[in-house]
Formats: C-alpha cells, sequence, structure tokens
C-alpha cells in the first residue's frame, strides 16, 4: 500500500489519469447487485493519495487543472461499470445502433464523471494534510451527488451510498439518513486507509485508528439493522390481496408488431391460472397487477380487451395495468399532444376508475432533450413513440382505489428518487410498475430492484412491485423481500401489502441531516485550510 500511495502522488499527466480510471473501476464494484465494499477501501484512498500530489493551479485552472481531472478520471472509471448496463437498451433494435454503444455509454459516464471532477477540484481549494482532507473530500462529493440525483431531471442511479446497502441489515440505516446520507458515509469510512500510507512518523496506531474506527461504524449499522429487524412487527393486510403477473412481453419494442388478441390471451391465462389444488385463481383476489407495458398499443384500438378483462375479474376486484395513453384535446399549439405512460385502474364492469400518468420520464428513453438536433441525426429514444411521451402530473401519483388502501404509484425509475416519491403520508404502501425488458442479460434489473427496496425502508411501507420480465416480488416496510419470481419467468405471484409503519426517521426529517453534515464537512475544510501547517516532526 505504501507504494500505491507514493504512485498516486507522485504520478502526473496520463499516468495519474489511467490510474485514477482504473481506480474508479474497482470502487464501482461496490454497487449493486456486486457489493463488495472492500473494494471502496481499496479504490478511494487512491483519490485521496493524488490529490496530495496535485499541484495546485492558477486563474482557471486552480479550478479545473488536476484536481478535476483526477475526480473525473476516478468518477469515468466508476461510471463506466456501474452504468455499463445500459448499453444492452442498444441490442433491442440491433443492426447500426449497436455501433452507437460504445460512445454513447462512454459520453454517459464521462458526462456524470463532471460532477466528481467538480466535487474534487473544490475539495482541493481547502485542502489539507490531516483528517480532515477525507472529511472535505466526502461533503463535495455527497454534495456532488446530491446535485446528480436533482439537476436536469436528476440521474440518481449508483450512488455511492447503495455500497452500503448490501444485506438487510445494513440497509435499515437508510431509514434514519436515507441513502444521501449514506452517500456522505461510504466515501468518509472508505478514505479512512489514506490516513495509515505513507508513514508520516507517527506510530502505527495512531495510524490505524481512523480504520478501526470505521470498522467501528460499520459493525455499528449492522447492529442497528439486526435490532430494526428483530425488533418490529411487519403486519399483512388482510384487506387486500394482490396478484402480480410477469408475463414477458417483448413486444413493447414495437408498436406495430403487436398482436393484441394474443397478448391478452397471455395475460389473461396467466391471471387465472391455478397455482396449487388449493389455488382458487382470482377468486380470492382483490386486485390484479399487470405491469408497465403489458398492454402495448391504445385501449382504443382494440375495444374487446377491457370486456375480456370485465369477464376476467370477480366482481368488486380491480385490475390496475401499465398501457399508453393518448391525452384527450389538443395542446397549447393545437395539435395533438404525446400520449402518456399510464397505469390504468379497471374494474369488474370494464370501466376505468382511477388512473396515474408517469411524471418523472427518462431522458433519452422516453423523451429526448434537444429532440430537433437529434432528429436530424436520426437518433430517437429508446421507448417506442416517435413523438415521444407527455409528462403527468407527479402529485397525483396516490391512487384511491374503491374500497382498499391508497397506493402511492411508481412507474419503472420513478421509485429511484429518494425524498421525491411523492404524497407518502397519505399513501399506505409503494406500488412499482416496470419494465425492465431492455436491459435483459445485464445487471440493470437487479440495480433497479435493489434501489426501489431501499425507498421502502427509507418510507416505513412495503413494496409491491411488478416487473414484465423481472424482478417482481414484494416486500414488509423493512426492506425484506416476503415473495418474489425468478427473473425471466412468466408467472403470477400472490401477495398482500404490509401494514404501513409509524413515521419513519427519514420520512420526517427527509434530507436535512444530510445537508447539514455536508455544510459541517465543507466548513471543516475551510477551518483547517485556514490554520498554519505544523511541521512533520524529524
Amino acid at each position: 500500500m505504501t507504494w500505491l500511495a507514493e504512485t498516486a502522488m507522485l504520478s502526473h499527466g496520463w499516468r495519474r489519469f489511467l490510474l485514477l480510471v482504473v481506480a474508479g473501476v474497482v470502487a464501482g464494484l461496490s454497487v449493486p447487485p456486486f457489493f463488495l465494499l472492500p473494494a471502496l477501501f481499496l479504490a478511494m484512498p487512491v483519490w485521496v493519495w493524488a490529490l496530495d500530489g496535485a499541484e495546485r493551479g492558477r486563474g482557471w485552472r486552480r479550478l479545473f487543472g488536476p484536481a478535476f481531472t483526477i475526480g473525473f478520471g476516478f468518477g469515468l472509471g466508476y461510471f463506466l461499470i456501474a452504468f455499463h448496463w445500459l448499453g444492452a437498451a442498444f441490442f433491442v433494435d440491433g443492426g447500426w445502433v449497436l455501433a452507437a454503444m460504445p460512445p454513447a455509454i462512454l459520453g454517459l459516464a464521462a458526462l456524470i464523471a463532471l460532477f466528481w471532477g467538480l466535487a474534487s477540484a473544490l475539495a482541493h481549494l481547502t485542502w489539507s494534510h490531516g483528517w480532515t482532507r477525507i472529511v472535505t473530500l466526502s461533503a463535495w462529493l455527497a454534495a456532488a451527488e446530491f446535485a446528480r440525483g436533482h439537476l436536469f431531471t436528476g440521474f440518481p442511479f449508483d450512488l455511492l451510498g447503495y455500497s452500503l446497502t448490501g444485506t438487510d441489515e445494513m440497509m435499515q440505516l437508510a431509514s434514519v439518513i436515507g441513502v444521501y446520507g449514506l452517500t456522505f458515509l461510504a466515501p468518509l469510512l472508505a478514505m479512512t486507509p489514506a490516513l495509515i500510507w505513507p508513514a508520516d512518523g507517527r506510530p502505527l496506531s495512531r495510524r490505524l485508528a481512523p480504520l478501526f474506527l470505521a470498522l467501528a461504524v460499520i459493525a455499528a449499522q449492522l447492529g442497528y439493522g439486526w435490532n430494526r429487524l428483530a425488533g418490529t412487527i411487519a403486519t399483512e393486510r388482510q384487506d387486500m390481496a394482490l396478484r402480480l403477473v410477469q408475463p414477458l412481453v417483448h413486444e413493447h419494442a414495437d408498436f406495430g408488431n403487436v398482436d393484441p388478441v394474443a397478448l391478452v390471451d397471455r395475460l389473461v391465462m396467466l391471471s387465472d391460472m391455478r397455482m396449487d389444488p388449493q389455488d382458487q385463481g382470482l377468486a380470492d383476489i382483490t386486485h390484479l397487477v399487470w405491469p408497465e407495458s403489458s398492454l402495448p398499443f391504445f385501449l382504443e384500438t382494440y375495444p374487446e380487451a377491457l370486456a375480456r378483462i370485465a369477464r376476467l375479474l370477480p366482481e368488486g376486484a380491480t385490475l390496475l395495468a401499465g398501457v399508453p395513453r393518448r391525452p384527450y384535446g389538443l395542446d397549447a399549439s393545437g395539435s395533438s399532444a404525446p400520449p402518456y405512460n399510464s397505469v390504468l385502474a379497471i374494474d369488474s364492469g370494464g370501466e376505468v376508475v382511477a388512473s396515474y400518468d408517469k411524471a418523472h420520464l427518462v431522458p433519452f428513453g422516453e423523451y429526448l432533450p434537444f429532440a430537433g438536433t437529434f432528429a436530424r441525426l436520426g437518433i430517437t429514444q429508446f421507448v417506442p413513440g416517435a413523438e415521444g411521451w407527455s409528462a403527468g402530473d407527479a402529485r397525483r401519483r396516490l391512487m384511491n382505489l374503491p374500497g382498499a388502501p391508497a397506493p402511492l404509484v411508481l412507474v419503472c425509475y420513478e421509485i429511484i428518487f429518494s425524498g421525491d416519491l411523492g404524497d407518502t403520508g397519505q399513501a399506505q404502501f409503494l406500488l412499482n410498475l416496470t419494465n425492465d425488458a431492455w436491459f435483459d442479460a445485464s445487471i440493470g434489473p437487479e440495480q433497479h430492484a435493489h434501489h426501489a427496496r431501499i425507498r421502502a425502508v427509507e418510507e416505513g411501507m412495503s413494496l409491491v412491485r411488478a416487473a414484465n420480465t423481472g424482478l417482481t416480488f414484494a416486500t414488509d416496510p423493512l426492506g425484506r423481500i416476503s415473495g418474489q419470481l425468478v427473473r425471466g419467468q412468466m408467472a403470477a405471484l400472490d401477495v398482500r401489502p404490509h401494514q404501513k409503519l409509524e413515521g419513519t426517521v427519514f420520512a420526517r426529517v427527509r434530507h436535512w441531516p444530510f445537508l447539514i453534515a455536508v455544510a459541517a464537512g465543507m466548513l471543516i475544510g475551510l477551518v483547517a485550510a485556514r490554520r498554519p501547517r505544523r511541521s512533520l516532526p524529524e
């Protein structure tokens, strides 16, 4: 480790940049579903050591000089690993589109890495050579991650804090400080080995103390989680029984190739299937759930679908289905607005009794930023619908169903926005309808599913998740999976949501403790930088 520390401090130019990229790749192994937390402890000190040896520029180079390049290189490596699975979407169309995959993934990683580059540069402005420097860098990095999750519609996939949620016990701390709080804590703990090497004249016991403290914090986190799991009673609701259908619909990629009759046949068969001799089919089910894109056509093009749904549902039962929906009337320009990616509640009479239109659209997935420019290059969004999709109203996520507890409906990646889900006060459980078929044969679905579980822990509400090709599952309010289907399995799963817990600490205070901690970390760096530096012992 002494060799690694000295190499990171003394390298410069392309060699230092390559070293930071490799370190970032190693750090990327800490995210779900890998959860190799020791990799973070190996990689993060390299960033600190590199900043220790970074020269200070003048003028604009002081901000966009070596320190910026160090953070950018580390972030580039991290996000190449964290986001590589997005390339699976290019295989849906195949052909020439595959040639665009490497530059697209590299470009996305580089774009997001700019946040880390800026964090590195700002931390270096108040750099010191004691323990305060890891607090400063952790604070600026956490601030950059918060900005990434909120600016330009936000893209908070694979926040660093997810590295500290690899087990049911570890993820319980999210109920107190949320994933952004963990995002401040994770690099702070992982940077402690940077205080051990290289030796600076202090005895080894003093240099090891921060690392032992970091390990003690992780042990305390596990202890808190174990105690919370053992001391919390999660009770299933008896007033709601759901059947989740995982239909493996791949026709979502091209609306023009959909056979509505055959597709509805499959959904009806899976919905009414008997799973064992004692199974009553839909007789004991209050709500049937079909995932996002389960009906990849407009219902008015096949009106018989509503009649078939009415014949399928027992009296009093309701179907919740992910379907595209055309808006009523015209937009401000007098033309027909793009469709919505919607969830419709359909009762046993074939009537639509409630709806939700996806509000947080995926950039480059469901809408195209700078659409005119990209259209001239022949580039469109991944999700079908050449005219793009309209965004709904996020305030309508709470779906009031007749005679049933109200779920908070979140379509696809809306579930990843910590502290920004909607009316969680009135909601009784989280309902996530998603379609991850774009990313089959990649780690994307597992990653997305784990992010969703952390929302259940943060909010103290059970999660019911219906996914087109997987992962379909339900959790209790502590994030523990109570039932699930195997990924790629065409089947149905019967679950009951759990009673909502009394408000978690995070649900009450949201991001305020995190923001205060970040501000304190920045202030510590500023104060330390103004103190006269002590000479090292001879």
